[in-house]
């Protein structure tokens, strides 16, 4: 990490916070416990992530109508390269989301790279990418997620590849839980992430519309295999907790235990799974939040095992 003082525009840090209040309810109480340094550059993070998300889909903060406006988003995504890459130069757009972006790239020198290949993974959801095989679809996990948390490892501190390997597993996970509660959502604005050979496999086919309630017994198959393929990331990223300071693995545990519960609800629910969205309420997320203080202090006397070779190999 690199030394400098905090963001002098308190307003900037502040557009993150509220950013990742009203846009996630599952990773705000997580970053609450993050170091204050740590904190504000992740609350920045996440408003740039947040903010390129909504300019793809049309919505403010991960509300409104989701897909809108999309005929034009080609040109909407170059706009965001150019001022992504304006704030890797440390020239942002007077908008507070490419400000704190480029507080945290001078911070923590994040490689260009990575945010350009976050970036990539809206170009596929612009480009109605589908996806073939299971693989396919951990690819566009690794670009929209898997990405995401090896830089939250750098903003944590923490750049040897062993850490940055468990950092983008857990994104790995997140995501592939983020595709099973979001099944029928995504479908409804023509975006499918299950893989075809999945779909086939299920007797669904190709171009069918995933809304129709005659296929929510396949769908709840499928949903099923996609939370249980987290799991092994999921236990992957617990292997990462004795890397990290402190209050960032109490932070990291934090998330990852209410994000699991989340696909554990999708499970559970089976056919019924998307009547209503899966999330976690105020009780549940205290609870986690208790029971990761406990992993967190477990995890300085845990000794790390090896990485399943079996699980995705993110791009050097």
């Amino acid at each position: 990490m690199t030394a400098g003082p905090l963001v002098h525009d308190r307003r900037v840090v502040a557009h993150g916070a509220a950013a990742i209040r009203n846009g996630s309810h599952s990773f705000a109480a997580a970053v609450r416990l993050f170091s204050p340094e740590v904190r504000d550059s992740a609350v920045m993070l996440y408003a740039w992530c947040r903010h390129c998300d909504d300019v793809v889909d049309g919505q403010t903060l991960g509300h409104g109508q989701r897909g809108g406006q999309r005929a034009d988003g080609a040109a909407r995504l170059a706009g965001l390269r150019q001022s992504t890459r304006l704030a890797c130069d440390g020239r942002p757009p007077g908008d507070p989301v490419f400000m704190g972006l480029a507080e945290v790239v001078r911070r923590h020198r994040l490689a260009p790279r990575h945010l350009e290949a976050h970036l990539d993974g809206f170009a596929m959801d612009v480009a109605g990418h589908r996806y073939a095989t299971f693989d396919d679809t951990l690819a566009y996990c690794w670009r929209v997620a898997g990405v995401v948390g090896v830089m939250m490892s750098q903003v944590m501190g923490r750049s040897d590849a062993a850490t940055l390997d468990r950092a983008c597993d857990l994104g790995m996970a997140f995501q592939l839980t983020n595709i099973a509660r979001d099944i029928v959502e995504d479908a409804a604005i023509g975006r499918v992430y299950l893989p075809a050979d999945w779909l086939a496999a299920e007797g669904i086919p190709p171009g069918a519309s995933l809304e129709d309630p005659q296929h929510r017994a396949a769908l709840a198959r499928i949903a099923d295999r996609l939370v249980q393929a987290a799991e092994p990331y999921y236990d992957s990223a617990l292997d990462g907790l004795p890397a990290l300071p402190l209050r960032s693995a109490w932070s990291i545990a934090t998330a990852r235990s209410v994000y699991r519960a989340i696909g554990r609800k999708v499970r559970r629910r089976g056919p019924a799974a998307w009547d209503t969205r899966a999330r976690t309420n105020g009780a549940e997320k205290a609870w986690w939040v208790a029971a990761a203080a406990v992993q967190a202090l477990a995890s300085r006397m845990r000794r790390t095992t090896g990485r399943d070779a079996r699980l995705f190999s993110r791009p050097a």
